[in-house]
């Protein structure tokens, strides 16, 4: 039986984990984001501001933010359209920032709006990097992408 090679160094230890861990990342940062919808629309885990408040629904942006942290999040964590939710949901959270946030002073420190600006950028990351090999659409479309690639190889080639 063959063993498969171990890893000579550190980083090649590291690299056989790495769609793991980016699996383990976008499964909390969508835990984190449907958090945030859900304590704005339902108030729960202490409601907004630990108060217990929620938004009135259908108010503008609040409401709306809310709605997509809750759905964005769910559909991240899950592992169902993540490169599309994640993309709409930083979307919202750059909107968040620059229209709630940066107008009071420049800087997220000053502003309050390190959380939106953080949930931007690590959302944005998910859009190019993808969800890892945990992922809903991966478990459940991998009959689809398993024929699609036998069809490839199948298809001679053009050279």
């Amino acid at each position: 039986m063959p063993s498969s090679p171990t890893p000579r160094t550190l980083g090649e230890a590291l690299d056989t984990a790495k769609p793991y861990v980016l699996s383990l990342f976008r499964i909390v940062v969508g835990l984190l984001f449907f958090c945030h919808g859900a304590s704005s629309l339902f108030g729960w885990f202490g409601g907004m501001d630990g108060t217990g408040a929620t938004i009135e629904a259908g108010t503008w942006p609040g409401w709306y933010a809310a709605a997509i942290q809750l759905v964005g999040g769910a559909l991240v964590m899950l592992g169902i359209g993540t490169r599309s939710a994640a993309f709409l949901s930083s979307g919202s959270m750059a909107y968040a920032y620059f229209h709630e946030h940066q107008p009071e002073k420049l800087w997220p420190i000053q502003n309050g709006g390190e959380p939106a600006a953080l949930f931007c950028w690590t959302l944005l990351l998910l859009v190019f990097t993808g969800p890892g090999p945990w992922a809903l659409d991966r478990i459940f479309g991998s009959a689809r992408t398993s024929e699609a690639t036998a069809e490839t190889r199948r298809q001679p080639s053009a050279v």
